[in-house]
């Protein structure tokens, strides 16, 4: 009994070994498994010389890291200060990074280098974020601050893509021909600061700056200026800025035209056969149009009773027909169109005579809307805003701190504030030669949603 039992005990242990010997064979075998993703950004562990040193007299700095890294979008982030003639060259090996000096230094003068989140590491890009490398020519090293906010005057939102420039030289011409004395960036909420300053006066501008010549060339970009000079030192208190374009940009066309597109055609804006009862009916053409007589476009019942309460007109890019009339709820129009009604300005025509037949939407299509304003003495000509897809979709003056319709499109919009200090119903860019600042736009943070055959209501605190 007891050998039986012995020999048990040794098969069983026989096959644990056996087992176990497999085990680790198939282990050895699989695949290795990954460790945790690095989400460590670099570290500095040496500058030459160091940082914020004083009596700088050499034109190369070095800045050694704890791993191998890179240098992205360096062109785009970097900001020196006071503003060189001659931008530093800088460039990254291994773990090294090297800037060199190549512009004569001012003597006794701060100096700030600014990478942004340019240094990154190579593995994982993660960024070696807000650096500044700060020297002086001096004994000591400029400790004033100039703090402010900067947001879109149309929009009332932030754009951290813009910058913000400080002048000493007080020629209101400067801007327009000069490089700045110091530059700073935005955060994502429109807030900057500038460091190290040395103290005095100052004229301060923001600045889209597409052309990167840092100064303001370019009616087009968003360009934003204070009214009165800044006087740094220690008790400067921030300054909000209001960013505008005066002028928009002009949309070249193409001299080259396809001979397929010597024909008139046209696009109607009904969104699956259907026409929005508070908006005109757009008919967009390829080509403008010329000789064009709108008393020739009929609008009717399905009967081809004529509709005289119909608007027909040309917009000013004399390609969009806009057409307007009393709209019905739910009710079948046609629109006859004939084929000499206008030529373009090729000569073309239409290739023939065409009828729209279109229905109008229901009243349950839309919503009613109901807003209950708080604080809204702070605007003198206040204009509530809607906009979808960026862009303005509606409109109102506000008279009275409640607002309603009985009838609105459903959707999401985003609403702003307009003050129409001019009161002529849409928002006016700054003009800076007339030292004319632009309006302002209070913008809404909360998003309505309008939901169709509902009854919507909001209250808003400004």
């Amino acid at each position: 009994m007891r050998l039986r039992n012995l020999i048990v005990f040794f098969a069983a242990i026989s096959l644990v070994y056996l087992l176990s010997v497999i085990a680790g064979g198939c282990a050895q075998i699989g695949a290795p498994i990954g460790g945790p993703r690095d989400s460590l950004p670099p570290i500095l562990l040496e500058a030459k010389p160091l940082n914020r040193t004083t009596h700088f007299t050499g034109k190369n700095i070095t800045l050694n890291f704890d791993e191998y890294i890179q240098l992205q979008n360096l062109q785009q982030t970097l900001l020196v200060s006071p503003t060189p003639k001659i931008v530093p060259d800088i460039n990254y090996k291994l773990k090294v990074v090297t800037i060199k000096i190549r512009d004569t230094l001012e003597p006794n003068t701060t100096y700030s280098i600014d990478l942004g989140n340019s240094i990154q590491d190579i593995n994982e890009n993660n960024p070696f974020r807000n650096f500044t490398y700060v020297f002086s020519t001096g004994s000591y090293i400029d400790s004033l601050e100039f703090s402010g906010k900067m947001k879109l005057a149309q929009t009332g939102k932030a754009d951290s893509t813009l910058i913000v420039l400080l002048y000493n030289d007080l020629d209101d011409s400067a801007v327009l021909k000069k490089r700045p004395k110091y530059i700073t960036r935005l955060d994502s909420t429109g807030n900057f600061r500038f460091n190290n300053l040395a103290g005095g006066t100052y004229h301060l501008f923001g600045l889209k700056d597409e052309s990167g010549q840092k100064y303001y060339n370019n009616k087009t970009e968003l360009f934003a200026f204070s009214d009165s000079p800044i006087i740094v030192n220690n008790n400067t208190t921030p300054v909000d800025l209001l960013a505008y374009a005066e002028e928009k940009p002009v949309q070249k066309a193409s001299s080259v035209i396809a001979a397929a597109d010597k024909k008139l055609k046209f696009t109607a804006s009904l969104n699956t056969g259907l026409q929005d009862i508070l908006t005109p009916l757009t008919l967009t053409f390829n080509n403008k149009l010329k000789n064009f007589d709108s008393t020739k476009i009929l609008l009717t019942d399905t009967l081809f009773n004529p509709d005289n309460s119909i608007s027909v007109r040309l917009d000013t890019t004399s390609k969009k027909v806009i057409i307007q009339t009393r709209w019905q709820e739910n009710t079948a129009y046609r629109l006859v169109i004939p084929v000499d009604f206008a030529t373009d300005t090729l000569g073309g025509i239409l290739a023939k005579s065409d009828t729209i037949q279109f229905k109008t939407k229901k009243d349950g299509d839309y919503g009613s809307i109901k807003l209950n304003f708080k604080n809204l003495e702070k605007f003198k000509h206040p204009v509530l805003q809607f906009f979808s897809n960026n862009e303005v979709a509606y409109s109102y003056p506000l008279i009275s701190t409640t607002w309603s319709v009985k009838i609105f499109n459903p959707g999401d919009y985003e609403l702003n504030i307009l003050d129409d200090i001019n009161q002529n119903g849409y928002w006016d860019p700054g003009n800076y030669e007339m030292k004319k600042q632009p309006e302002k736009v209070y913008n809404i943070p909360q998003r309505l949603t309008i939901r169709a055959n509902w009854e919507n209501e909001k209250d808003i605190t400004l």
